[in-house]
């Protein structure tokens, strides 16, 4: 069985525990964009703690992605997954034969979960974002992108489940205080996805058996959950009843949610 659970979500750091339950279960933690301390007290609120990680996934080298992950990962001898890109973006860190290079379309094998990581268009050096599976069922793990290409779509066919990124809201981004320059990063086609262009990727992947679609990384200044789900409500995900839809808290993230096929 899979299941996951959103540690937090947002420009104040992103971690998501992914977890493959069966002979030998598997937990996979993508980003670790936290301090050491909020690590530790957000898996405890799951019942775990670091040393039951198996494996950690950075998706880009952007400071609320990386966190801790030096330090959680030497201090228990966890391997870490993420593009060369990346890395070197990272500064190259010494992380003492712990590094696993990670590329586009070519499959991770953690024992009861398979990771599949796949190229997006964002603002970093070789991002990556991707989906996981127990052989059974599929999550889609697709945030920090400015626009969903075919190859993005091609790799969220077939999921149960979905951790979306809904960052911003069009016109609070546009009637915001930032600045024009990062205004048009953020709305551009390598910035984030606008709850519109979520919408827009769930109805594209719409099936009878997604289950579920969590809003996630929405911005505190141009985004509200209310916004964010009345976007991904309006789609046509309500043809057959539709996902159940939830909102990834900043600090809290989200309960644990089980994916089945």
């Amino acid at each position: 069985m899979l299941r996951f659970k959103n540690l937090g979500s947002g420009s104040t750091g992103n971690a998501t525990l992914i977890e493959a339950r069966g002979i030998r279960p598997r937990r996979l933690l993508v980003d670790c964009g936290l301090s050491v301390r909020q690590l530790s007290s957000r898996l405890a609120q799951a019942a775990l703690e670091e040393a039951a990680i198996d494996a950690i996934f950075i998706t880009h080298e952007h400071s609320d992605h990386i966190g801790c992950t030096r330090q959680i990962a030497q201090k228990h001898r966890i391997p870490v997954w993420m593009s060369r890109g990346s890395y070197e973006a990272w500064g190259s860190p010494d992380l003492d034969g712990l590094l696993h290079i990670a590329a586009d379309g070519q499959a991770i094998d953690l024992g009861e979960l398979q990771i599949t990581p796949f190229t997006v268009p964002h603002d970093a050096r070789e991002p990556l974002q991707l989906t996981c599976s127990d052989g059974q069922s599929k999550l889609g793990v697709l945030t920090d992108l400015g626009h969903a290409t075919a190859h993005v779509l091609s790799h969220l066919l077939g999921c149960n489940a979905l951790l979306l990124e809904c960052n911003h809201d069009p016109e609070l981004l546009e009637q915001s205080s930032y600045p024009q320059f990062l205004k048009q990063r953020v709305g551009g086609p390598y910035g984030h996805l606008s709850n519109t262009a979520a919408a827009a990727i769930s109805q594209a992947i719409s099936h009878a058996k997604l289950n579920h679609v969590v809003a996630a990384h929405l911005s505190q200044r141009n985004n509200r959950p209310d916004l964010a789900l009345q976007a991904l409500a309006g789609s046509e995900l309500a043809l057959w009843g539709g996902p159940e839809l939830l909102v990834a808290h900043p600090a809290t993230g989200t309960r644990w949610i089980e994916v089945c096929a």
